[in-house]
């Protein structure tokens, strides 16, 4: 298991048509991915579960994965986040 904190630097944050990118990203892997934000944690290939925590710009989030490809998963979600 893999955690990695990160702040998400994506201008509209993880609202509408960029969680549902993310959520498509998430769901490439084999890993259980979550993400944790103020102590809650989500299955982050839930739409619905993404949108719950409203993520938005500036915020710092937990992402974690579990999983065979944990490594890239990780890698490549927290690519996803850091855009500008």
């Amino acid at each position: 298991m893999i955690e990695r904190l990160i702040k998400v630097e994506l201008p509209t944050g993880l609202q509408a048509r960029p969680a549902a990118e993310f959520v498509q990203e998430a769901n490439q892997y084999v890993s259980h991915v979550f993400i944790e934000k103020n102590g809650k944690k989500v299955n982050a290939k839930s739409i619905m579960g993404l949108m719950s925590i409203a993520i938005t710009a500036g915020e710092e989030i937990t992402i974690i994965a579990d999983g065979a490809d944990e490594e890239k998963a990780i890698t490549q979600l927290t690519d996803f986040v850091s855009k500008k």
